[in-house]
């Protein structure tokens, strides 16, 4: 076993412990993988380590049928895991829907494929799991952003951004499914996220770092400065090509509606430690904000969700946020009192 399909392997045996609360012994697992790169192999070989009692289907052999008498097999509150080179199509089976409605937990690394030659070792360190970290930051942090009625985010180039208005009711995304419907979703895990209430009352300006490109993987740029004006915005003579390419793209559809407000809190994760497939880093530890009008965790009067078509993430060269003049980040730390 190499040293990184042992950190897998343990990584993994942390998750399913902390998160799954799996048990072989009244659970069965299903791993349903590909073998298209080195790492979807490193990852199968980790899970065959962290659930030797665990069924192992190679989809390419296996196909949409073998998945689905599969998946009859199991029963509710049993655990399958889908290690994917891109996403698994399974004809009009819409498999990770699907998996919930069954009751099943859900492990999804999907887009494996995204990351280039060096990187396999920052994503292998996103999957540890640091239950006390997440827990304190994510609950303390939602607390927070529950009850304000005003966010001011500074950048490090020394503008400002307020949200004049109270956020919706926080989502977090760290592992802890207490009460909740759906037991699982894409891994690595690691945020809290949110948005305006009214979509209208952010003004000002902010300086960005890296934004997720027309080929939905990361890109690092050097910082630029863009302005936010009754929660449209726009980006100075400074931006990146492709990025001023994408607000052209999203401006030919819809408003350059600025809607998530996502706290990362994977600090496997930073500006000097990425990982090319943006679904992954975006859990990057600090903040990022969604473009345009697709956001369909939160629904907004006046925005058809099955309209919506885009949702481009981009991440803020953050300095401190303050929310009700109460601190949330300083000096690259999130702050939250006990």
């Amino acid at each position: 076993m190499s040293i990184r399909v042992e950190k897998i392997t343990k990584n993994l045996e942390m998750m399913l412990r902390d998160v799954f609360h799996f048990d072989a012994s009244v659970q069965q697992a299903l791993v349903v993988f590909d073998t298209a790169t080195e790492l979807t192999r490193q990852m199968v070989e980790g899970y065959r380590a962290a659930i030797p009692t665990a069924t192992f289907l190679d989809f390419a052999e296996a196909g949409s049928s073998g998945v689905r008498l599969a998946l009859e097999k199991l029963r509710r509150k049993d655990l399958v895991v889908l290690v994917q080179t891109s996403n698994f199509r399974i004809d009009d089976f819409r498999i990770r829907i699907e998996l919930f409605q069954r009751g099943f937990g859900v492990v999804e690394h999907v887009h494996l494929g995204r990351l280039k030659a060096g990187e396999e070792d920052v994503y292998v360190e996103s999957l540890a799991y640091d239950s006390d970290f997440y827990h304190r930051y994510g609950l303390g942090l939602k607390r927070v952003i529950d009850s304000a009625s005003r966010v001011e985010v500074e950048c490090a180039g020394g503008t400002k951004l307020v949200y004049d208005t109270a956020m919706e009711s926080a989502k977090l995304n760290i592992g802890d499914y207490s009460g909740m419907e759906n037991v699982g979703g894409t891994f690595p895990i690691g945020e809290v996220f949110s948005e305006p209430k009214d979509l209208t009352k952010v003004n000002g300006e902010a300086v960005l770092w890296g934004f997720g490109g027309l080929d939905f993987t990361t890109r690092i740029c050097e910082p630029f400065k863009v302005r936010i004006t009754n929660g449209i915005l726009t980006a100075d003579e400074h931006a990146p090509a492709e990025f001023k390419e994408i607000l052209a793209k999203i401006s030919a559809d819809e408003e350059v509606l600025v809607r998530e407000f996502g706290l990362g809190l994977n600090r496997a994760f930073s500006r000097d430690r990425v990982v090319a497939d943006i679904t992954a880093f975006e859990r990057q530890y600090g903040m990022h904000m969604s473009l345009g009008a697709k956001h369909t965790v939160y629904k907004k009067e006046g925005i058809a969700t099955k309209k919506t078509r885009h949702h481009v993430d981009v991440f803020v060269d953050l300095a401190k946020i303050t929310m009700d003049g109460v601190v949330v980040f300083e000096n690259g730390e999130f702050v939250v009192s006990n």
